[in-house]
């Protein structure tokens, strides 16, 4: 795949996973978090399972035998994930939640490092330090004394509960021999099956008028279907080390489709970003390699590890070389 086309395909990904953050925040009085998410993953699953048998063509066998991974992959990385972002989500903001969301290829560096004992370079972790600033930045709304205080928002840590969850999901998922995108079509079936209980006991609301209907069909059929399928596309061609540092733009495509629509932009998430972003990107930076030393090009679907999606994939999400969140 032409390089400049993977980058399309990358930058498609973050801006359909950006509108999954406002279009969430715009329905949240129409649609309870639990009920999104049902909606989302039951709604999903089809069309997912139909883009990994035309693109990957997995041995289905193979992944049913990993289905207890697959179950906790789902807990944490769908089902957890999404409840978290959602409703942390309607109480603070689509913007805010998007930068906080941002420090994701951090945290999985962090845990990669000590978890699974990758080396970490001085550079990645200064950029690893100066995430967790921007995210406090935000966090505080630029006022540390203040936050003391009068303590951190609800809705801050629901994301950041989110963030968690989606660390787990991607450390875990270095287990996996699953096709991501057939790891994310069973992923979403066992979403769907788990929640059945939950649904049966709180109800399942739907959405009151077509706004957000068409605000459902969006964060199904975008984030959670094109855009786990876009990503992973890119990111076979490029690699998940280069991809990652497109997560980038999520944060930045959230801020842009928030100002068209008019909605409340918190000045302190714009310095808070801009601070997480230099951060990830020195996290997740690729060093070009001399000629001499570059390495062969890995075979086309080998393994990159998660981020939003489960190779290293959000949910909103996608891998940043030591990952991937879609969102």
């Amino acid at each position: 795949m032409p390089r400049r086309r993977a980058f399309l395909l990358l930058s498609l990904a973050n801006l359909f996973w950006a509108g999954n953050f406002v279009f969430s925040a715009i329905i949240s009085e129409q649609v309870d978090p639990v009920s999104l998410t049902f909606w989302r993953w039951s709604l999903a699953a089809v069309p997912l399972l139909v883009v990994a048998w035309i693109a990957e063509r997995p041995d289905w066998r193979a992944a049913a035998r990993e289905w207890r991974w697959h179950l906790v992959q789902s807990v944490f990385g769908l089902t957890g994930y999404a409840l978290l972002l959602y409703a942390g989500i309607g109480m603070t903001g689509s913007v805010t939640a998007s930068v906080i969301s941002a420090i994701n290829p951090a945290t999985i560096a962090l845990a990669a490092a000590v978890v699974l004992g990758e080396r970490m370079s001085r550079t990645q972790g200064l950029g690893i330090v100066l995430a967790f600033v921007g995210v406090a930045v935000v966090l505080t709304g630029g006022d540390p004394t203040a936050a003391f205080a009068q303590g951190f928002g609800l809705g801050d840590l629901l994301v950041l509960g989110a963030v968690v969850a989606w660390t787990v999901y991607s450390i875990i998922a270095r287990r996996l021999t699953t096709p991501p995108i057939t790891a994310t079509a069973l992923q979403a079936v066992f979403a769907t099956v788990t929640m059945l209980p939950v649904i049966a006991v709180t109800g399942v609301a739907a959405p009151s008028d077509l706004g957000g209907t068409l605000a459902v069909a969006y964060i199904v059929l975008l984030p959670s279907v094109a855009g786990y399928a876009l990503w992973n596309a890119g990111s076979a061609s490029v690699g998940p080390a280069r991809a990652g540092v497109f997560l980038n733009l999520l944060p930045v495509f959230t801020v842009i489709i928030a100002l068209l629509l008019g909605r409340p932009i918190d000045p302190a998430a714009i310095v808070g970003g801009a601070v997480v972003l230099v951060g990830v990107y020195l996290t997740v930076r690729v060093r070009r390699p001399r000629l001499a030393d570059a390495p062969v090009e890995p075979a086309l679907g080998a393994a990159t590890g998660p981020i939003d999606a489960p190779p290293t994939g959000p949910v909103g999400g996608p891998s940043t070389g030591p990952v991937v969140r879609p969102s």
